[in-house]
């Protein structure tokens, strides 16, 4: 257990230890209490229970152990990184600063010494450094993938004064910004979080995934509790921005000192605030409580259910309870279980029970997608269950009806037409937002359109799409409850990809315009993708194939990272889809099993044998 295994010429300086034996890992036995502390060469990836303790240079240290012993101590988490400091000139201790982005490398970096002439070799060196760069970490925590780029950065050495002020020593004066980091050893330091804004001009909030470090952070002496606050306080992660909102005032921060939250025996957190959040009112306290509540409710080891916000003496400035949660979100439950629905054999719409223990038979749904009136090809549900929209007659015409009622005997006149020429230049799946708006694509060639149907009733609205005059081509849409983000299922040259866009509105309800713009490729590494579903605030579940690699259904979070969660194979998939709530099961379609399920720690269990399109609300 340590760190990667570094590929440069000099030996590995790192040391390692286990926390917690007896209550984090199983199977321990007693610690030792004597003996001497090991070099450490490989890390087991995402080992969060592994601490690093890297070690200074010895005394007369060659170049190359300079090096490869920088490497390893960035890996560590000691108070300011002193131990990575030491490898540095003083000039360069106090100007290298870590917490301004970490580089995620699929690997370890390479480290190679470069020629030089004698008389250079002899006052100074450089090293250039070597590896496939997967992601970058920004400063407000933000992860962004890249893919499997090539990186190339360096690193000069220069013989400076010893530690005790006499003779040179090797030691690093110039190099690259940030961290740089193996893929393990960041899985290893850093964990994924949501924090919390509000939709822009609106009362329900949005997740903003970030990265803060597992234990304390080297830089801010923060524990994990106090990281999250901070980056919440600090305000939204750049491509989030444009959307959403922040309650708390400009300059409102943590009180001076606080570096650690811990809920109290009742679950309360209290958080105290600076003197900039004195005077704020009541109406925007309990709003600022409710990003906190959000944010912080599935953080802690001990769970939070009450945030009680603290002026900076100590008074009480107003307290949110977990019961109010509900009066945030976009699309409220109300207690209700959500339940998938699937197209039967005959095209009809029919619901099933994913909770029940035993699969009873499905019941289609009341209204004409499930009598029969018209065979659905594609459909959706929205967030209340009280109506659905489908996509029928060879994929031309788009319809919203009830599934709650018989009321209506007339089939609804379409709300979109399609003329696309063959049936795959038609619509796609349609998908509703949490407030009922409903989104559908018209793939025809001579006119590829994106459309939003206020209420999934009004005159749809055209999408502004600058994207799809760049050549890219909709194959399936999903829009997130919350409204302000899409994931998108996009062609070009022959390749699917996974991509997210922002969606961006503009005046009023009755004369809103909208557009879905800045696209983020948030599964570069995936070769091709057939099928996304949200699966949670901030989280896909996906149906692709790695590059080199077999068709898998794995679990990616909306910044592009991928989650640790593990799903199990299933042959032949074709369509996968999840529930907002994320303890409810996976449901997919099979060509050998039909309409499956998957609840936590079981097995995939067939649910109808014979059924298409699975979907959850939405």
């Amino acid at each position: 257990m340590g760190a990667e295994r570094r590929r440069g010429r000099g030996p590995a300086v790192r040391a390692a230890a286990l926390l917690g034996c007896g209550v984090l890992l199983a199977g321990c036995g007693s610690m030792p209490d004597s003996g001497d502390v090991s070099p450490v060469r490989a890390s087991n990836p995402g080992d969060s229970q592994v601490r690093v303790y890297p070690v200074s240079p010895r005394e007369n240290a060659e170049p190359d152990e300079i090096v490869n012993g920088f490497l390893e101590a960035m890996t560590g988490d000691d108070p300011g990184f002193a131990t990575a400091r030491t490898y540095l000139t003083k000039k360069a201790a106090g100007e290298w600063k870590p917490e301004e982005s970490t580089t995620v490398l699929m690997a370890a970096p390479v480290s190679r010494r470069e020629r030089s002439g004698i008389r250079e070799a002899q006052e100074r060196l450089v090293y250039s450094l070597h590896g496939e760069q997967i992601a970058t970490v920004d400063s407000r925590h933000a992860y962004q993938p890249v893919g499997r780029a090539k990186y190339a950065g360096a690193i000069q050495l220069v013989q400076a004064p010893g530690p005790d002020g006499k003779g040179k020593e090797w030691r690093i004066d110039d190099l690259p910004p940030g961290l740089l980091l193996g893929e393990s050893d960041f899985q290893r330091n850093y964990r994924s979080v949501n924090t919390y804004y509000f939709a822009s001009g609106r009362h329900w909030v949005v997740a903003d995934p970030v990265y803060i470090r597992q234990r304390q952070d080297p830089v801010t002496r923060m524990d994990p509790v106090a990281q999250t606050v901070k980056a919440l306080l600090e305000g939204p992660t750049n491509w989030l921005d444009p959307v959403v909102d922040s309650s708390f005032p400009t300059g409102v921060a943590l009180k001076d000192g606080v570096t650690s939250l811990t809920p109290d025996e009742q679950n309360k957190l209290k958080v105290p605030l600076n003197k900039k959040a004195d005077n704020i009112g009541y109406g925007t306290c309990r709003r600022m409580a409710a990003q906190l509540l959000f944010t912080v409710g599935d953080l802690a080891s001990t769970r939070v259910s009450q945030v009680e916000l603290q002026s900076e003496d100590g008074r009480r400035l107003c307290l949110l309870e977990e019961s109010q949660k509900e009066n945030y979100r976009a699309a409220p439950s109300g207690g209700l279980h959500e339940n998938p629905y699937f197209l039967d054999a005959s095209g009809r719409l029919a619901k099933l029970d994913a909770g029940a223990e035993n699969v009873g038979s499905p019941s289609p749904v009341q209204g004409p997608f499930g009598n029969g009136a018209v065979r659905v090809s594609k459909v959706a549900v929205a967030r209340d269950e009280r109506r659905a929209a489908a996509v029928s007659d060879e994929d031309r015409h788009l319809r919203v009806a009830s599934v709650v009622s018989d009321a209506d005997v007339e089939l609804p006149q379409p709300l979109v037409r399609s003329n696309g020429p063959r049936r795959e230049d038609r619509l796609s799946a349609p998908s509703f937002d949490g407030r009922g708006g409903l989104w559908v694509a018209d793939r025809d060639p001579a006119n590829p359109r994106l459309l939003y149907v206020p209420d999934g009733s009004a005159e749809p609205v055209p999408v502004t799409a600058p994207w799809l005059a760049d050549g890219w081509r909709i194959e399936a849409l999903r829009v997130s409850e919350d409204g302000v983000r899409m994931a998108l299922l996009l062609t070009k040259d022959g390749k699917t990809t996974l991509h997210i866009g922002r969606v961006e509105r503009q005046g009023s309800d009755a004369k809103e315009t909208v557009q879905v713009v800045d696209l983020q490729a948030i599964a570069p590494r995936m070769e091709s993708v057939r099928s996304v579903s949200w699966a949670g605030q901030s989280r896909l579940v996906v149906l692709g194939k790695l590059a080199g690699g077999v068709q898998q259904v794995r679990y990616i979070q909306t910044d592009g990272s991928t989650s640790a969660a593990a799903i199990p194979g299933l042959n032949q998939v074709k369509v996968v889809a999840a529930a907002n709530d994320e303890r409810s099961p996976l449901v997919a379609a099979s060509a050998d099993d039909g309409i499956v399920r998957l609840r936590a720690g079981a097995n995939w269990q067939p649910m109808v044998e014979k059924g298409t399109s699975p979907v959850y609300p939405g």
